[in-house]
């Protein structure tokens, strides 16, 4: 049995696309393990996963160069394992890296295809292409340590009575997120004829959801009252998942529910689409050739008015639905 110690620790949504790789890798690689290291809170997104052993840490206990060494220390007594998957290629994990490369381990990691990326969202670059995908990036580090791969691309497929659509309206990033007026507007049509579901998270967003949910009839708001498990059956047992490209999107994917997505500054083109979504539900402004200007939302908009969120026109999403 070859063990391998994999970390990253962010995002929540970059997490989760390790795990629709790491069940087709272990199905394909029977004489392997994996021991997945990132924060405590994600744990129950590895539930089905026998050949993962999961190793939640809170960062907050592991601060600077002395916290990722004493982490290292902790992980070498905790574990034997053969091999080092650097999963995030960040400081912290560059730290980490160093700190077991002195220990005679070998260390892959991810290449992020920064600079794909830099011209893919170089707003004067008219040319514009489909990057690798992040889950082909991860399959990417375990091909290099010697384990074959070949990704389905198809999420899995479920006998769950499906009913309901689930409507997940925020993202952490402005330019990643619809309009609140547009998003409560989808809601108000869709609720018409189908069950509604918020998903959220925090105080504010859960105040928000609180109030659609006042003014529109057939919708519920489960923002913050659900553990992260019982957060996947609800979203499992949904004919359609709506979310912005964020963290639900590939939450749908790991319990196999279609996604139709809704992007602004990014772009599927940057390989973040959820596992097994299709492209062509993917709901996107494409005559703005300033598209994709952000890998990941964050960029603060070049003209001054993110026409890619509010020149959306929310009967493209509702003609998809």
């Amino acid at each position: 049995m070859t063990r391998v110690l994999a970390y990253r620790f962010s995002a929540f949504g970059d997490v989760a696309m390790t795990v629709p790789v790491f069940r087709e890798l272990l199905e394909q690689n029977e004489n392997l393990e994996i021991i997945m290291v990132t924060r405590k809170n994600f744990k129950d997104l590895f539930q089905d996963l026998p050949q993962v052993i999961f190793k939640g840490v809170n960062l907050e206990d592991y601060k600077g160069i002395r916290g990722m060494n004493r982490l290292s220390k902790e992980l070498l007594k905790e574990f034997k394992f053969d091999y080092i998957a650097d999963l995030h290629d960040v400081i912290r994990s560059k730290m980490l890296d160093a700190f077991f490369a002195n220990r005679n381990f070998k260390i892959f990691k991810i290449n992020k295809g920064k600079e794909e990326k830099e011209q893919l969202t170089d707003i004067w670059n008219l040319e514009k292409r489909q990057l690798k995908s992040t889950f082909e990036r991860y399959a990417d580090v375990f091909r290099g340590i010697g384990f074959n791969v070949q990704l389905s691309n198809q999420y899995i497929q479920t006998s769950a009575k499906k009913e309901g659509i689930g409507f997940a309206p925020f993202a952490q990033h402005k330019g990643k997120m619809l309009p609140l007026e547009k998003s409560f507007e989808i809601a108000k049509i869709l609720a018409k004829k189908h069950k509604i579901y918020f998903f959220g998270g925090g105080k504010e967003e859960k105040e928000i959801l609180q109030n659609w949910c006042n003014q529109l009839p057939n919708t519920e708001n489960i923002a913050g009252k659900l553990s992260l498990k019982e957060e996947l059956e609800i979203i499992k047992s949904l004919n359609v998942m709506i979310s912005m490209d964020s963290a639900n999107m590939h939450l749908a994917s790991l319990v196999g529910t279609r996604c139709v997505s809704i992007w602004g500054a990014t772009h599927p083109f940057a390989g973040f689409l959820g596992y097994g979504q299709s492209y062509e539900d993917a709901v996107q402004v494409k005559d703005l050739t300033c598209r994709p200007c952000s890998t990941f939302g964050d960029k603060e908009c070049f003209r001054g008015d993110y026409a890619c969120l509010h020149e959306f026109d929310i009967q493209w999403l509702i003609n998809k639905i």
